[in-house]
């Protein structure tokens, strides 16, 4: 089992995460302000982990959830991601990704789903 209290938190990142959670999209608004920020586990938004700035970080389930937008489909973009979510996960980090189409369209199943995820990685911590 990973140890989950090295967070790879990365001050140096900070400045631009303040800049990127002054700046959030459509979506990443609609998603903090509707859901993740009263949700009932803290949930972060734009926090620096290693190298990057995840949207959303919840520390107590090791979960990473980010939204793509139509950028994120091009070839580079998408071999970029796939080296990202391999550093995240290097830390033990369960990473969970939406479209922003996906989060207009079905906020309640996207909205479903974190919450189902989340529980069941506690679930599965405690055993």
């Amino acid at each position: 089992m990973p140890d989950y209290s090295f967070t790879a938190y990365n001050s140096m990142h900070e400045t631009r995460a303040r800049e990127l959670r002054r700046n959030m999209t459509r979506q990443e608004k609609h998603l903090w302000y509707d859901f993740l920020r009263s949700y009932p586990i803290k949930f972060y938004r734009q926090r620096p982990i290693g190298n990057y700035i995840v949207d959303f970080y919840c520390s107590e389930a090791h979960l990473v959830i980010e939204l793509d937008g139509n950028q994120h489909y091009d070839p580079d973009a998408e071999k970029y991601d796939t080296e990202r979510t391999k550093h995240l996960e290097a830390y033990g980090l369960h990473i969970m990704r939406f479209s922003n189409y996906d989060l207009d369209r079905y906020f309640e199943g996207v909205c479903g789903t974190i919450d189902r995820t989340v529980n069941e990685i506690l679930e599965n911590d405690k055993g």
